[in-house]
């Protein structure tokens, strides 16, 4: 059985940072991309960033979040991770990570196969 679970979820000021894990079960995690999305309340669910599968590392983010956010992937592990520094208010949103079917990128917001139960960021002073 496939399973994904986020953790690092938390309250932060403007500025600050967090740090997301995901712990992938129940399937070759290195044979696959991975990527965080988010929600925002009263929003539709965002791509944020994506990991390619195998020994690489090429990694894409949107936009709003280039320079600020991180991924990164422990296969060994079986562990994705997320970086987030210099959160902003709009950064607020529930963060899911989520496997998608390749092992190459995809920024398509509804292309995975599997997600996880989600970890809430909130940045609030």
């Amino acid at each position: 059985e496939v399973q994904l679970e986020e953790s690092g979820g938390g309250l932060v000021q403007p500025g600050g940072s967090l740090s997301l894990s995901c712990a992938a079960s129940g399937f070759a995690f290195t044979l696959y991309a991975m990527s965080w999305v988010r929600q925002a309340p009263g929003k539709g669910l965002e791509w944020v960033s994506g990991i390619e599968g195998g020994s690489g590392s090429a990694a894409t983010y949107t936009d709003s979040v280039k320079g600020r956010f991180t991924i990164s992937r422990d296969n060994a592990k079986k562990t994705l991770y997320l970086q987030m520094n210099s959160l902003k208010p709009e950064d607020t949103a529930v963060y899911y990570c989520a496997r998608y079917p390749s092992i190459w990128i995809s920024a398509n917001v509804y292309g995975y196969d599997y997600r996880g139960q989600g970890t809430q960021v909130t940045v609030s002073s």
